[in-house]
């Protein structure tokens, strides 16, 4: 989810995982929409509550692995970025976020994460309003 403010920052998560940043999303689970999905898990990794307003990319690279060391699970991943607006709610870590942050995008290169994250940052920085098929 490219959750922002009106000052255009960009609400990242520091993975638990990983050490790295990254926008909050995950899985969805059967009984919900995509949006009801990125709602919740935006919820439950940064204390949130947000909307969404729209779709910022899809994508779904087969050259990219990911190897989650929580259960030694291998996938390749495919992942819809939804943009959101903030609706409420207060800054709070989880067990998957050990920091949450409004980021300036001046100040996003200073923050460690995946080059798909970083990708899918900088294509909507780069191109708002547009979305992305990768």
């Amino acid at each position: 989810m490219i959750l922002t403010r009106e000052d255009g920052a960009i609400l990242l998560i520091c993975r638990t995982d990983n050490g790295n940043w990254s926008l909050p999303g995950g899985a969805i689970e059967l009984r919900e929409s995509v949006a009801q999905a990125a709602v919740r898990e935006t919820l439950e990794e940064t204390g949130v509550r947000c909307r969404v307003t729209g779709i910022s990319g899809v994508y779904s690279d087969p050259g990219h692995i990911i190897h989650y060391t929580s259960n030694d699970e291998v996938r390749r991943e495919f992942t819809i970025a939804l943009t959101a607006a903030a609706a409420g709610g207060e800054l709070a870590p989880s067990r998957e976020s050990s920091e949450v942050r409004w980021v300036s995008p001046a100040d996003m290169d200073r923050y460690p994460m995946d080059p798909s994250m970083r990708k899918r940052i900088d294509n909507h920085l780069g191109h708002p309003g547009i979305p992305v098929i990768a």
